[in-house]
């Protein structure tokens, strides 16, 4: 950016939010630049020498220093350019200025000069009460929370010219000739009725899988191959029930052939034996 035309930059200040720049230049102005737009929106002259140091309050309160005297315009300066300053400091025989910060969350700016440290009160230039949520202003924020907000900053800078969803498309203008309109509509219901029939020509070409109840599941079909499977143990054990239904067999007629317990037994307890 071209700040200042023949004039070296002395001093440059950035507002909390990031859109606002303030310089001052050898020429003895304080122009002030938008910086979603890259532009000038105005400027300020200065008296008594160059501006040599800036800064903007968490409010923003804009602070010049030029020469042994300090400007403070108020926060609408930074928008649109105001006649007259908020307030005006001067520090006689102490010039020129070194440095000015205003002190965080208090209507305090400290100025430094030849003769040392001088702080002056400008009231409402620092916030009233401490905002967890604002941007860097939580003094117990950790790694996570800093960089959301420095992504939620970043996303805030954008232009709206830079957030479009095609720019071929969006902000187009549409053609004022009706047979192109038409043509356009007829291919466009041409290609959607071709889609169609190729699925519709898809489908019936599909062959429908034959599908038995109950008999095609998959539990039901390991079961009939395990039938078939011969093994040793398998055998073995119908062996054994072979062997016990025949002595309960035998059992049963050497009872029926004994000598007359059955009988003496009871009617009604026959059923147990």
């Amino acid at each position: 950016m071209l700040c200042h035309k023949g004039s070296p930059i002395t001093s440059l200040a950035i507002d909390r939010s990031g859109r606002y720049m303030a310089t001052g230049g050898g020429d003895s102005k304080v122009k002030i630049f938008d910086l979603r737009m890259y532009k000038e929106v105005h400027s300020y002259n200065t008296y008594g020498g160059a501006p040599t140091c800036l800064d903007i309050s968490q409010t923003g309160v804009l602070g010049i220093g030029h020469g042994c005297h300090t400007t403070f315009w108020r926060p609408e300066a930074l928008k649109t350019k105001m006649k007259e300053p908020y307030m005006k400091h001067q520090l006689s025989g102490k010039g020129p200025l070194e440095s000015l910060r205003f002190r965080p969350f208090e209507d305090v700016c400290g100025i430094g000069h030849t003769g040392g440290v001088s702080s002056v009160v400008i009231p409402g230039s620092g916030e009233p009460n401490l905002d967890s949520m604002e941007h860097f202003t939580n003094p117990y924020m950790d790694t996570k929370q800093r960089r959301e907000a420095e992504v939620r900053s970043l996303l805030e800078k954008l232009s709206p010219d830079m957030i479009a969803l095609d720019p071929d498309t969006v902000g187009g203008i549409e053609e004022s000739n009706l047979i192109q309109r038409q043509q356009r509509m007829r291919d466009m219901a041409e290609e959607a009725d071709a889609r169609k029939a190729a699925d519709l020509e898809e489908f019936k070409n599909k062959k429908e899988k034959k599908r038995m109840r109950g008999r095609s599941k998959i539990a039901k079909k390991l079961r009939r191959r395990k039938k078939n499977v011969v093994d040793e143990n398998v055998m073995k054990l119908k062996e054994l029930r072979d062997e016990e239904k025949a002595e309960k067999e035998k059992q049963r007629e050497g009872g029926k052939d004994g000598d007359g317990e059955e009988e003496e037994t009871p009617a009604a307890l026959k059923r147990f034996f």
